[in-house]
């Protein structure tokens, strides 16, 4: 990784300060601009979640025009973000994908469907074969399906979040060690997603403490449940004393809730309770009781208020100061780094160059390492798990989105113990 890139992290908060996108744009140069192109749910009714994503690529992509740019052989040439509004569907995000390919833009983000990163990995396999002239890399930045780096996994996609499986065998961890832990339930969405995290917890429950018994495994139509009463009832009733799900939005929230209001003390285990909205909605029914997993967050380091991760941090919430903007991503950060970085080693924006480049890479920074796994192009990091406190005498230095309640550490993953198994078998361009 170049020097300057674990330097960044010290200039980030006078960066923030000195009115980001302005200083962004004079340090980057004049030369044509690389583009890369973001197809995101922009409008509809998860529109917060993209909004939150383009906050996080526009920051990551000002750090690298601060710092001059991604240099080729004629100069720095700044990075360019383009947005393009799928609605949240898989037909909108092909013919979005269309267009971005009929402007040659050769970079493409996507994360927050694993169905829309199903579809534009074919597309983009047939695209590439048909106009290598004019060849797309795609980055997953949240798109966890674990099929995308294991039988579908192609050459042309990278993905910087862990996989399902990855983020469930680290809450399996957490779960193994808890001597209390004697019986699971298990609860989520009715759609592809749902159904992957409840075959994980079965699958590595049953490897890592057989005398764990799965006693409710349940699903339920995705967004429309309003009371969660019946649910909590049903899991009261199975005994259990953990349980875990992969629900988000109000899902999660009312889950949660409704398990407090009837009295039930159980841990949640979840994969998005960090989320956007979630903690405040949570509120104190989740003190002490709901985990997250994540690559990061706010308060990964104890105790220490002017780390490394604190400046980051910081330099975030100085760039969108609004308690709603807070929500902050590290791997959208790594990925972009990583991608300045390819694309410097390749001397070239080309997408097969560029892929070479990123396959095996590493990332380090001052509190952060990873490395792109070239088997299957899935970036292997640490995971952390965490549990909500309050701000308040938790134990804690920030919260999420001016909630008063935020995540402390509670189970440090290092990046080799993260890494699951690949059935991948890359293809790669002659």
């Amino acid at each position: 990784m170049h020097q300057r890139l674990r330097n960044t992290f010290s200039a980030m908060l006078a960066l923030a300060i000195c009115a980001a996108p302005c200083a962004a744009r004079a340090a980057a140069g004049s030369l044509a601009p690389i583009r890369v192109g973001m197809i995101e749910g922009m409008s509809g009714p998860f529109a917060n979640a993209g909004e939150a994503v383009e906050r996080n690529i526009r920051f990551a992509i000002e750090q690298v025009n601060a710092r001059g740019g991604v240099r080729l052989p004629d100069g720095k040439h700044p990075l360019a973000l383009t947005v393009f509004d799928n609605k949240q569907g898989v037909e909108d995000s092909l013919l979005q994908f269309k267009q971005l390919s009929d402007q040659r833009i050769p970079f493409v983000l996507e994360g927050n469907s694993s169905a829309v990163a199903g579809a534009l990995v074919e597309a983009i396999n047939k695209h590439n074969a048909r106009m290598p002239d004019n060849r797309v890399l795609f980055l997953n930045y949240s798109a966890v399906d674990p099929a995308l780096t294991n039988d579908k996994c192609s050459y042309w996609h990278f993905r910087f979040d862990a996989n399902a499986d990855m983020r469930m065998h680290a809450l399996v961890e957490v779960i193994k060690s808890d001597t209390k832990a004697k019986s699971v339930y298990l609860i989520g969405q009715d759609y592809n997603f749902g159904r992957q995290v409840a075959k994980a917890a079965r699958q590595q429950l049953a490897a890592a403490r057989p005398d764990i018994m799965i006693v409710g495994d349940e699903l339920h139509p995705i967004g429309k449940i309003k009371d969660f009463a019946p649910y909590i009832a049903k899991i009261r009733a199975s005994g259990a004393d953990a349980v875990i799900t992969g629900n988000w939005g109000n899902d999660l929230t009312l889950l949660v809730k409704a398990a407090k209001e009837a009295g039930l003390s159980v841990k949640f285990y979840t994969f998005y309770a960090n989320s956007l909205g979630a903690p405040a909605a949570i509120g104190d029914a989740g003190v002490g009781a709901v985990r997250a997993v994540a690559e990061w967050h706010p308060n990964v380091v104890d105790g220490v208020s002017n780390s490394p991760s604190d400046a980051f941090y910081r330099s975030f919430r100085q760039r969108y100061p609004q308690p709603k903007d807070d929500y902050l991503f590290l791997r959208m950060d790594v990925m972009i780094d990583m991608l300045a970085a390819a694309i410097e080693r390749a001397q070239s924006t080309e997408a097969a160059a560029v892929a070479k480049a990123l396959e095996g890479a590493q990332y380090k920074s001052q509190f952060h390492e990873a490395n792109m796994r070239a088997s299957d192009h899935q970036l292997i990091q640490p995971l952390y798990v965490a549990v909500m406190q309050k701000l308040a005498g938790g134990g804690i230095r920030f919260d999420n989105e001016g909630s008063g309640y935020g995540f402390k550490t509670e189970r440090f993953l290092a990046p080799a113990t993260t890494a699951m198994p690949t059935t991948c078998h890359m293809l790669r361009p002659k």
